[in-house]
């Protein structure tokens, strides 16, 4: 089984099993873990990576609409390295300021290549917690940032040269949209985060919700350095919706309330479709991009 199949199998058991992160007592909890070999690329400093894999849990944190307090990380590598490991932790350090929670330790371990397991927790705001299935006919469907940075770096890594790897490092390092998190619960009737992409999100939020889902391909707000690696249009959005690993949110919002909530998310709000009515037809597709299919295609851990 690849991941999303998994955690179709676990639902019946775990009924948090398949938003980004559950919700005990007032207390947002998530984990992730990633390794060398898939997740960081050869050039990663263990800078980024401290703030990657840290970030990726703050940003499921962001995606329930709470307030981030505090995460931990176990690191495992083959040997320990005083200068990688102070890196690694200086980079969770200051992820975690940049979204006002602490770094507070985590564990050490030997393995046969790194690899680093994260923990993030947060705090529900009197809004409560947003998750995937509330999305509403009406809703606009929005997003957070710009999309496809991830995508671009991962270019930028396999060119190798040093200035390339450098502008890399710098795009990994991604800012958790906490903030933008806030400034959406109340008003967001659905929210994720994009750690999929932008297709397969879609997909999730629109199963989630029983809705479906209508994109402007021309809507989608493109990072600009994917323009310094993409070969065309084509490839620009292939690279924009479909890599994942961007960690911006995906949203619906009722059209009423767009002006408003635009103007207080700090990352910027653009609105990119709109939530249907679900198909009664199981041939229709469920997320279409200027009314063609739009394939439910992007990042998994364990194969397409």
């Amino acid at each position: 089984m690849n991941e999303r199949d998994a955690l179709r199998a676990l639902a019946a058991d775990l009924p948090h099993a398949g938003d980004d992160a559950a919700v005990v007592d007032g207390t947002v909890i998530t984990t992730d873990m990633l390794h060398e070999r898939t997740d960081f690329p050869p050039g990663t400093t263990r800078y980024t990576a401290g703030w990657r894999a840290v970030g990726a849990s703050l940003s499921d944190v962001a995606a329930t609409g709470a307030a981030a307090s505090a995460a931990v990380a176990v690191y495992a590598d083959a040997a320990f390295d005083r200068e990688a490991l102070d890196r690694f932790v200086a980079g969770a350090v200051d992820v975690c300021e940049a979204v006002d929670a602490e770094y507070v330790g985590g564990d050490l371990d030997e393995h046969v290549e790194f690899t680093t397991a994260t923990t993030a927790i947060g705090r529900v705001t009197d809004a409560g917690p947003v998750t995937r299935g509330g999305a509403r006919p009406g809703d606009a469907l929005c997003v957070t940032g710009e999309w496809g940075r991830s995508a671009a770096a991962l270019r930028l890594f396999e060119r190798g040269d040093e200035a390339s790897v450098e502008r890399a490092n710098e795009l990994f390092r991604f800012t958790p949209r906490v903030a933008d998190g806030l400034a959406l619960a109340g008003t967001a009737t659905a929210m994720m985060d994009s750690s999929d992409g932008l297709a397969r999100s879609c997909h999730q939020l629109a199963e989630a919700s029983g809705a479906g889902i209508e994109l402007n391909r021309d809507a989608l707000p493109v990072h600009p350095a994917v323009d310094e690696v993409a070969d065309g249009d084509g490839e620009r959005f292939e690279l924009a919706a479909h890599f994942g690993e961007d960690f911006e949110l995906l949203c619906a919002v009722p059209e009423t309330a767009l002006p408003t909530v635009s103007e207080e998310c700090p990352a910027g709000l653009t609105r990119i479709g709109t939530v249907v009515e679900e198909s009664d037809d199981e041939e229709s597709p469920r997320v279409v991009a200027d009314g063609d299919s739009l394939p439910d295609r992007g990042f998994t851990h364990g194969g397409e």
